[in-house]
């Protein structure tokens, strides 16, 4: 790709790690070293969860570590601002989909795949109710640049998708892809964790009349001993502690790259600098 539109997305809900690191330099190095730009989103979906101290910390770590983004910055663009484009996305699925309350909560559907329960049963819709849209069985097929080509059964995985909560939140699933759409991102750098949303979201933005869906990269995660995930909620190397025990933004940044073998060993690399990896 030439000249890409990707973004750095972190979630105020708790503060940044190693992991998000890495992350960012998977996303300003892929989009300098091709001459594109970065958006920063703060992605508050989960109102429960997200707190102003975690985005005011993570956007300190963000300028400490000089991740600069191009756009959603000055000002910042939070999804909690934009809760109108959500609402005229749902209006659009209406239009062409189905639509439709569901009343099921997590025990009744028992696992990851919505079974389709409520997609026929007409139900009212309520503040106390989830929405969801149907979709087909059809398989989603991408070439992720990383691990390359991939096929997804949106259907079989996850069912019918959630739009908006019981709570009268709305989903990351939804909202990724509205944002994504509207803020023309082309180019989605994440974890590989996140690879099992990929078919699902390229289905709702094809519903949503996006025609050439985004370029993919699902880069390697660092992992605990015992394989696990670093996590913000268990406070896994976070970035105010390292900052603290007197790291760098340059050692800091080193210390990432090599942890996911950007780099055979750790040294010292800017932010500026991220683009020589790619």
């Amino acid at each position: 790709m030439t000249r890409p539109v990707t973004r750095f997305a972190p979630s105020p809900t708790g503060y940044l790690h190693l992991g998000h690191v890495v992350n960012a330099i998977y996303v300003w190095g892929a989009a300098r070293a091709r001459g594109g730009r970065v958006w920063l989103r703060i992605e508050d979906h989960d109102r429960l969860r997200s707190r102003p101290a975690f985005e005011a910390a993570l956007l300190d770590d963000l300028d400490w570590l000089g991740f600069e983004p191009d756009e959603g910055r000055h000002p910042v663009q939070r999804q909690s601002d934009t809760a109108s484009r959500y609402e005229r996305a749902l209006e659009t699925l209406r239009a062409a989909h189905q639509v439709y309350a569901c009343d099921c909560s997590r025990r009744t559907i028992g696992g990851e795949r919505y079974p389709g329960r409520c997609r026929d049963r007409g139900l009212e819709e309520r503040p106390d109710r989830s929405l969801r849209v149907a979709i087909d069985g059809q398989p989603e097929r991408f070439d992720d640049l990383l691990l390359g080509p991939i096929e997804q059964v949106p259907a079989e995985q996850c069912g019918d998708p959630l739009l908006r909560d019981r709570d009268g939140h709305w989903t990351y699933q939804f909202s990724v892809t509205v944002d994504d759409l509207l803020d023309g991102i082309d180019l989605v750098i994440r974890g590989a964790d996140l690879l099992s949303s990929t078919g699902r979201q390229i289905a709702l933005a094809r519903m949503l009349g996006r025609r050439t869906p985004p370029v993919f990269m699902h880069h390697p995660l660092i992992l605990k001993p015992g394989g696990e995930k670093l996590s913000k909620a268990s406070g896994d190397t976070g970035i105010r502690e390292l900052r603290r025990a007197g790291l760098s933004a340059e050692e800091v940044i080193g210390r990432a790259a090599a942890a996911v073998g950007l780099t055979e060993a750790p040294r010292p690399l800017a932010a500026r600098d991220v683009a020589e990896l790619f």
